[in-house]
């Protein structure tokens, strides 16, 4: 596999994915300060420490996406690459990129996030074809597993990390969704 891509400009029907930019820096510690977005992934992180830390143009690295509706980023999705640290299963079937997503509360229940993460997966699957990805859960976030198995993930491993039941799952290399 080659180093990862540049991050590029995704239209779907009602959003803009795109690279973050400086404009995106209050959604951005938004998110990381939500105690709902963060339920499943840590916990919020203190606003005054996200103001302090977060760089004047967040999220600046290839493959993460912001998701844009009406000139406002509502959220994120990302392909990271798979961190041999990480807990869980190393397994060489699952591939070697992770999708994951944050939205803010407001824009939940509107299905922005199964039209983001679609259309990264879909042009990721027209860059890399014949790789996998893998996605990983908390099984307590039923939104996050409904999610995964519409994005066509299934199954592969359970496993306890994090002090918490995990889901892996894996979506097989397929071309993009007509």
């Amino acid at each position: 596999m080659t180093g990862p891509a540049p991050t590029p400009r995704i239209r779907t029907e009602r959003l803009v994915l795109r690279t973050s930019e400086a404009r995106d820096r209050d959604a951005f510690i938004e998110l990381f300060a939500s105690p709902e977005v963060t339920a499943y992934t840590g916990g919020p992180q203190p606003r005054a420490d996200l103001e302090r830390t977060v760089a004047e143009i967040p999220g600046r690295r290839p493959r993460l996406f912001v998701a844009e509706r009406d000139g406002a980023m509502i959220g994120m999705v990302s392909l990271d690459q798979r961190d041999a640290e990480r807990p869980g299963p190393a397994r060489p079937d699952i591939g070697q990129v992770e999708l994951g997503y944050l939205f803010l509360p407001h824009a939940w229940g509107h299905g922005y996030a199964a039209e983001a993460c679609a259309a990264v997966l879909d042009w990721y699957a027209a860059t890399h074809p014949g790789e996998p990805v893998a996605l990983c859960t908390q099984i307590a976030n039923t939104r996050a597993l409904r999610l995964a198995t519409r994005l066509g993930f299934h199954e592969v491993e359970r496993f306890e990390a994090y002090g918490a039941a995990q889901w892996l799952g894996v979506r097989p290399s397929a071309t993009p969704s007509p």
